[in-house]
């Protein structure tokens, strides 16, 4: 295939899951990133940006899930989910689970008077990064990239 042929990158069976699912992943991981230096170097203006980048990150997974949906059915035409592809889904869940998670204690970080605690909100995010690692590596392994 030629890195120039437009067609067959578009309307390959998995390319929009390979495609969308880089966004989430960067956003989360440079809001996470972003709100512990904040919290270390005392910055608090730093909290818009890690609720936005927390925010599109969160938006994003609702494509990313849904073609990764779509990607299962084209590519094994519906077979059951079992070994790396079913951890794989698995962790991806916990992901976004975690990721709506660490955007809603952001919110209300923002916006309640007694917010929760910032060692709630970092030990989420973390765990959130760890299972968003997981599951782009276990994708990886599923594409051929991780072999």
């Amino acid at each position: 295939m030629s890195p120039f042929d437009w067609h067959a990158m578009v309307l390959a069976k998995h390319a929009q899951h390979v495609v969308l699912i880089h966004f989430p992943i960067a956003l989360y991981v440079t809001a996470v990133g972003l709100d512990v230096l904040a919290q270390l170097r005392k910055k608090p203006e730093w909290e818009t940006a890690v609720f936005l980048n927390l925010t599109v990150a969160a938006l994003f997974t609702v494509p990313a899930i849904l073609t990764g949906v779509i990607a299962w059915q084209w590519q094994l035409e519906g077979q059951r989910i079992k070994g790396v592809l079913l951890y794989h889904l698995l962790c991806a869940g916990a992901a976004a689970v975690l990721i709506a998670t660490t955007w809603w204690l952001h919110f209300r970080r923002r916006n309640l008077a007694a917010p929760p605690s910032v060692q709630l909100t970092t030990v989420v995010e973390l765990v959130g990064v760890f299972f968003v690692v997981l599951a782009g590596h276990l994708g990886g392994i599923l594409s051929g990239v991780n072999s």
